[in-house]
């Protein structure tokens, strides 16, 4: 099964070089036929015209004997062994005598008349070896000179051999010139192909721009050919944008609707001042974080199925450290930011706080003296579009069989500071629905150290 490349400009270009080879290779196999015909009814017309011209030349003498001074008007009858000769033999027993070209030195032989008959004008032709071992095209015919029936035989010969090197020439440079021709041919085609399918380029160009979240729809002037694509994926833009803002307003709609309800609940626990009343307000507090963090997961797998959202790295966590500093003033921080500074998260600004916050307050919550956060691009082949984030401390951190309870919802594994035990669980939930990675570690600080591996825009 023949399998085609996928590029429309590989394909367009192949097909094109092969049509263009193919009707080169053509034109150059006709023409040299073409040119080989005409040359060869030229040589033999030649050559017909010299036999003529030969017979008018020659006669017989009072005394039986041939005679004349044939001159045929071409220099290479005179040559020795230049491959054009002629010559007139008697055929009869009461002639006598031969006359040759003074380049025909030698003999060439003749076929049989059973070999090569003479056609219906006492003629016919053959081919012969030379005197030089070149082949001749000879062209013979038997005249009757007087009213004695004296029969000569004439024959003119022409190199063949020199007829085939002219064509071979001839086609040589007809094969040369139509290859360059190809190449022309082929290197016009590809420049047309770029150009005609530039706009498909301005088309990705501009899905990219929309995709990156720095328009929000494919702006230009397209061709006839390209614009009704290009107004059906504007039209799908535009539908999936009324849907996740359609979405986004459900979304807060039900938001507001259940905080009401959930207030009173929780007054209504809090004024009970009973064992049953704070269970109630546990219980409702419970049920407005779950909301949030569902909501809020909705939201997200919106914004993953529209647009891809742009937003700086390091100027969150620069804000961030900021804060914990004026919080935390007898703490260190260090930011370490790796070979790439400027790495662009493929989400919500917000979502971002949200994650680096959490870690940040929980790693500011359990450090001793010293909390650290880095950023760097993920090194891995499938990584190539991830980043890294990291945050340690030099605090107790947490042991290996017990990371995995750290990062269960509402699970505190030190009852005596303060906190709800969510902080993990919603960066892991946060994190899973971009698609990432969260994981938990010993720091070469001493403490605990958090991996969050998350998607880079590109």
């Amino acid at each position: 099964m023949i399998r085609f490349p996928r590029s429309l400009t590989i394909r367009v270009l192949a097909l094109s070089t092969l049509w263009a080879v193919l009707s080169l290779v053509a034109i150059a196999t006709v023409i040299s036929a073409l040119y080989r015909q005409s040359s060869e009814r030229s040589f033999d017309s030649l050559l017909s015209a010299h036999l003529f011209n030969l017979i008018g030349a020659a006669s017989v003498s009072p005394d039986g004997r041939l005679q004349g001074s044939p001159d045929l008007g071409d220099v290479r009858y005179v040559i020795p062994r230049s491959g054009w000769y002629w010559s007139v033999e008697p055929l009869s027993e009461n002639l006598e005598g031969r006359l040759r070209s003074l380049s025909f030195i030698g003999n060439v032989d003749s076929p049989t008349l059973v070999q090569v008959p003479f056609d219906n004008r006492f003629q016919r032709s053959y081919a012969a070896n030379g005197l030089n071992g070149e082949r001749v095209k000879v062209i013979e015919n038997e005249f009757v000179l007087d009213d004695q029936n004296r029969i000569a035989r004439f024959r003119v010969m022409g190199n063949l051999s020199e007829l085939e090197a002219e064509i071979a020439e001839f086609e040589h440079s007809v094969y040369a010139y139509l290859f360059l021709f190809g190449l022309g041919t082929v290197a016009f085609n590809a420049a047309a192909i770029l150009f005609g399918l530039k706009p498909l380029a301005r088309v990705r160009a501009a899905l990219s721009a929309v995709r990156e979240g720095t328009a929000h729809r494919l702006d230009g002037v397209f061709p006839p050919e390209v614009e009704p694509l290009v107004n059906e994926t504007n039209a799908l833009i535009e539908n999936n944008r009324r849907i996740v803002e359609r979405s986004r307003t459900q979304v807060g709609n039900l938001a507001h609707s259940l905080k009401t309800p959930l207030a009173i609940i929780m007054n209504e626990g809090r004024a009970m001042n009973t064992e049953q009343g704070r269970l109630l307000d546990d219980q409702a507090k419970a049920m407005r974080q779950q909301i949030e963090n569902y909501l809020q997961r909705a939201r997200i797998a919106a914004q993953r199925d529209s647009v891809v959202f742009r937003t700086s790295v390091r100027q969150p966590i620069e804000r961030l450290a900021r804060v914990m500093e004026k919080l935390n003033p007898e703490k260190r921080i260090d930011l370490v930011f790796g070979s790439d500074a400027d790495i662009i998260f493929a989400g919500e600004e917000g979502d971002l706080e949200e994650i680096t916050g959490n870690l940040f307050e929980n790693a500011m919550k359990w450090s001793r003296e010293r909390t650290r956060i880095s950023t760097d691009v993920a090194q891995s082949a499938a990584g190539a579009d991830r980043f890294l984030l990291t945050i340690e401390d030099d605090g107790p951190g947490i042991a290996a069989d017990q990371r995995h309870e750290a990062l269960k919802r509402g699970k505190r594994l030190d009852e005596t500071k303060p906190g709800s035990g969510l902080g993990l669980s919603i960066v892991s939930d946060l994190v899973s629905e971009y698609g990432g990675a969260l994981r938990l570690d010993r720091s070469e600080l001493g403490g605990l150290k958090v991996i969050v591996e998350l998607p880079r825009a590109t």
